[in-house]
């Protein structure tokens, strides 16, 4: 289990129903409202992992928080994703841009490949 993972998406509604996904596979699961919470809230609970939603969290900032916390898989989300912006959070230091309700997609990427391998071996 990892140890935490925090959720940066202003939608409250959106962030309580991933939370409850991610739950089960982080020790802890914390929200935060804008970029700087989320950088606070890494720090704070030395998170494993970090999911941005790109209305919140914008590609700057990604790439800013790559830099700071490279250990920390960054997963980008948003409602309707395309080609360009999933590029472009790549290249910021994110490791996926995903759908902000694929909640098994944002999992997998905030996991890394961990769980990829796990997934294949059942």
């Amino acid at each position: 289990m990892s140890p935490a993972v925090v959720i940066a998406i202003q939608d409250q509604l959106t962030a309580a129903s991933l939370a409850e996904s991610l739950r089960p596979h982080f020790k802890s699961v914390h929200l935060a409202r804008s970029a700087e919470e989320l950088e606070t809230a890494i720090v704070r609970h030395r998170a494993a992992a970090a999911v941005a939603d790109l209305e919140t969290v914008p590609l700057d900032d990604i790439a800013r928080l790559h830099r700071s916390f490279d250990q920390v898989n960054i997963v980008c989300t948003h409602r309707v994703p395309d080609e360009q912006m999933w590029a472009d959070s790549l290249a910021a230091g994110a490791a996926d841009c995903c759908y902000s309700d694929d909640h098994d997609e944002i999992l997998r990427a905030a996991l890394g490949r961990r769980y990829r391998i796990q997934s294949n071996a059942a």
